[in-house]
């Protein structure tokens, strides 16, 4: 789920602050610490090799995230596409892979353990 930051919900605006909020943005039931990850990505990075060998070769953790800038697609398990680009929040549910468009920088808020057992996948993949 992608959302631009004009369509966030305005529910506070007084001189010198704007407060947006989307609710129900993804559910953190059921998961215990969080993250918080900043990544730099370079245009063409594809994950899809690095997920080789997770449930169904996909990222299966939840991110809530901010794109500070560049240009994301994810694809899910259906092959449905979605693009998130700088200033968007997104909400990235299990089971995905992620494709750099343009070098990127994200923040991201994901499930601690789960996250963690993906980076220590895609570790082991690169060294071999």
């Amino acid at each position: 789920m992608r959302v631009a930051k004009d369509d966030v919900d305005v529910r506070l605006q007084i001189p010198g602050a704007v407060i947006r909020q989307r609710m129900n943005f993804g559910s953190a039931s059921g998961y215990d610490n969080i993250s918080g990850e900043y990544f730099t990505l370079s245009a063409g990075v594809d994950t899809t090799p690095l997920f080789q060998g997770l449930d169904d070769n996909l990222c299966q953790c939840p991110h809530w995230g901010f794109v500070l800038k560049g240009r994301l697609t994810t694809t899910d398990g259906a092959g449905k596409q979605e693009a998130v680009a700088a200033n968007d929040l997104f909400y990235w549910p299990p089971g995905h892979n992620v494709r750099v468009d343009e070098d990127a920088e994200i923040v991201m808020f994901s499930p601690q353990h789960a996250h963690s057992h993906v980076i220590d996948h895609m570790i082991r993949k690169v060294n071999g």
